[in-house]
């Protein structure tokens, strides 16, 4: 049983946060990806947790491959569910708040253009996968950086679930989904895939994204 109390909270631009921003855009220009355990703040993790775990199964939709008119279900490559953040819950808000604030961060730090973030709360049931798959295709510059922060206390390494990140055909890097881990990479560089967990999986998914829009469409869509 994990215990969380309840946390008022603080302000999410922290000493801590602008150090945790400050390693992430350090490591993205140096190789691309960037991996800090435990690191969201406290009571902005806790606040994402209770709020996730208490969500009604209707919230969740069955995840599905593409956007727009190209979406499809297809569950031999995805059997995960989500529910979108849009900023009508408290901890919503606040997650939109924090990663504003890094969207702000990297664009000073790296020049990088960021002009949105979309992203999702993600259940992994017991079983449920995400094979190898990359978030942005080279050329389309839409999705610029991945972001994925995990919501799972106690978490053991038998419990599974790692996340997979591909940085080469010979080398890749397994991240524990453990409470409140951080990771950022570049989208179009690192295909990546959810090993099947043994238990009831939590995380957020999210993406900065450039601005493609043209006369006559608009991206990203809304």
């Amino acid at each position: 049983m994990f215990d969380i109390d309840v946390i008022p909270l603080a302000k999410l631009t922290s000493n801590c946060d602008e150090r945790l921003f400050d390693s992430i855009a350090q490591s993205i220009r140096e190789k691309g990806y960037s991996i800090h355990p435990n690191a969201l703040a406290p009571d902005l993790a806790q606040s994402l947790w209770r709020h996730v775990t208490t969500m009604e199964p209707h919230q969740f939709k069955r995840a599905g491959i593409g956007r727009e008119n190209d979406r499809q279900l297809n569950t031999f490559v995805r059997t995960d569910e989500v529910c979108w953040i849009n900023g009508e819950s408290d901890a919503g808000r606040d997650w939109l708040a924090w990663t504003s604030a890094l969207q702000q961060h990297l664009n000073r730090s790296l020049l990088l253009g960021l002009f949105s973030f979309e992203s999702h709360f993600a259940h992994y049931a017991k079983g449920d996968f995400y094979k190898k798959h990359l978030d942005a295709f080279k050329g389309e510059a839409n999705r610029v950086l991945s972001v994925v922060v995990y919501l799972n206390p106690n978490w053991q390494a038998q419990d599974g679930g790692e996340l997979v990140i591909y940085l080469d055909d010979n080398e890749q890097v397994r991240v524990v989904p453990g409470f409140g881990t951080v990771v950022v990479f570049l989208s179009e560089d690192f295909p990546h895939e959810v090993l099947p967990a043994s238990r009831d999986r939590y995380s957020i998914a999210g993406w900065f994204r450039v601005n493609t829009s043209t006369a006559d469409r608009i991206d990203p869509p809304k």
